[in-house]
């Protein structure tokens, strides 16, 4: 990769919001890739951590906290019409920066739609209220309001994110695979395909077996990309999109009473919920049923619909085992009360070696079940891009193919990952995912069951969720 595709010039300025783990390892992709001078780009942080990263590639940082009452006057300050606002802040609202953008013509772009600091925990609104399908749904009640104004691209890292494109590429692939003749191009004929291969589920199925050279501490909390992003995420409700094949009401589960009412979730933290899952390199594995905007929005976009009443849809949700010492973090967060801890660290130049698969695992063809996703190492990810594990360079590659789409398509209006061309972005993206595998398997959540202890299992369509759940 000595000489670099550039794929858009852009003339405007770009003002980066959060200068966290993705912020670092996304700037010299965002430099390397897309026609843009450093003395266009602005960093935005809420604390000075003494990084130098943003120094040394010559772009001007600032250390300006955005809130409520300032968040306008900032923005003002920095970007306007036909300029571009990257979120990857944490603390920040992510609707409160769109509003902004379409009504100042600016493009836009986050990873996850993120509240107001304490927006996860505050216990006046009820789990509901706080989950990403509550989030989701305020994001497309602008869309509806602004209509096709400046594109802002929502929920745009890897997962959510890259994972919509990866299930499209999963699907054609298993239609080949079936004999089919597939060219979807529509969201209904995305969906009648996904019926037509009998797709009754569908997880993000990831596994981080990434270590660094030292052990977790009592009192800390160690992750391979945001440990305060993903405490937050953790601690919302476990979300899922809800299959009509399902024929058992989960303990604990509740409808939304609002929207579109294509999802579900738990009255428990993700984190305190297990769910089995698959990939290539680790096999069957209990992954952590984690909330994320891709579960909701894949799920409704890959439904359809006869006589005003849902016909098709699958269940999808996140299957996340995280680093080992992410794990750990959890089960004291978690004996904590859904405390954080008082210190944090990333593993990132100190890892050792690992890597981070990280797939959509396609359920209920009749060939079985087919993951398809990234399997990218550490070593690879340093090799490609500095200031990167193999987790941040999943993600950062998502966000530059999906800034590069924005400013391709610069007047789409608020759109999600499942709407866009899944081939533009996966040309952009792939060149950073490591190898691209695609694996059928026989494993079922069934496997195994019962050889120590006696189950009640429903066996006759084994991509129910009940099987999944860990109880």
């Amino acid at each position: 990769m000595a000489e670099h595709r550039h794929y858009v010039q852009f003339s405007g300025r770009l003002l980066l919001l959060g200068f966290g783990a993705i912020g670092r390892g996304v700037l010299p992709l965002l430099l390397r890739h897309i026609g843009l001078r450093p003395e266009q780009i602005t960093v935005l942080r809420a604390h000075d951590n003494g990084d130098d990263v943003a120094r040394s590639y010559g772009v001007t940082q600032y250390v300006e906290p955005l809130r409520p009452d300032n968040y306008r006057a900032i923005l003002a300050r920095h970007v306007g019409a036909g300029d571009f606002v990257l979120n990857l802040s944490v603390n920040v609202s992510s609707l409160a920066l769109i509003e902004y953008c379409q009504e100042h013509g600016i493009l836009y772009l986050d990873a996850c739609i993120e509240p107001w600091e304490g927006g996860h925990f505050d216990t006046r609104l009820t789990p509901a209220q706080r989950s990403n399908y509550a989030y989701r749904e305020a994001a497309l009640a602008l869309r509806q309001r602004y209509g096709a104004g400046p594109t802002a691209v929502i929920n745009h890292g890897v997962n959510p994110g890259l994972v919509s494109h990866f299930l499209k590429q999963a699907l054609l692939n298993l239609a080949a695979d079936h004999g089919m003749t597939a060219t979807p191009m529509t969201r209904e004929e995305w969906a009648r395909l996904a019926h037509g291969l009998g797709v009754r589920t569908i997880h993000i199925a990831e596994r981080d077996s990434q270590y660094g050279q030292r052990q977790k501490r009592r009192g800390e909390f160690v992750n391979t990309w945001s440990c305060e992003a993903f405490v937050d995420e953790s601690c919302q409700p476990a979300e899922l999109g809800w299959g009509t094949h399902e024929r058992h009401w989960p303990a604990a589960a509740r409808r939304y009473g609002f929207g579109r009412d294509c999802a579900i979730y738990l009255e428990r933290p993700g984190a305190a919920v297990r769910v089995r899952s698959w990939t290539p390199g680790e096999g069957n594995y209990h992954g952590f049923l984690i909330s994320h905007g891709e579960s909701i929005s894949i799920a409704d976009y890959l439904s359809l619909h006869e006589g005003g009443q849902v016909s098709y849809r699958p269940t999808v949700h996140y299957a996340y085992h995280p680093c080992d010492d992410a794990v750990q973090s959890l089960h004291e967060l978690a004996g904590k009360n859904w405390h954080m801890q008082p210190r944090q660290r990333l593993l990132l130049e100190d890892i050792v070696e690992g890597i981070d698969e990280l797939g959509v695992l396609v359920m209920g063809p009749r060939r079985g079940a087919y993951w398809y996703g990234s399997q990218l190492s550490n070593v690879e990810a340093r090799a490609l891009v500095p200031y990167n594990s193999a987790t941040t360079l999943q993600v950062t590659a998502g966000v530059l193919a999906g800034v590069v789409w924005v400013m391709r398509h610069p007047a789409r209006g608020i759109t999600e990952p499942d709407a866009m061309d899944y081939a533009e972005v996966l040309d952009i993206a792939r060149p950073y995912l490591g190898p691209m595998v695609g694996r059928y398997t026989d494993w079922t959540p069934l496997e195994g069951r019962g050889r120590l202890f006696e189950e009640n299992i429903d066996r006759s369509d084994p991509w129910q969720f009940c099987n999944f759940l860990v109880e």
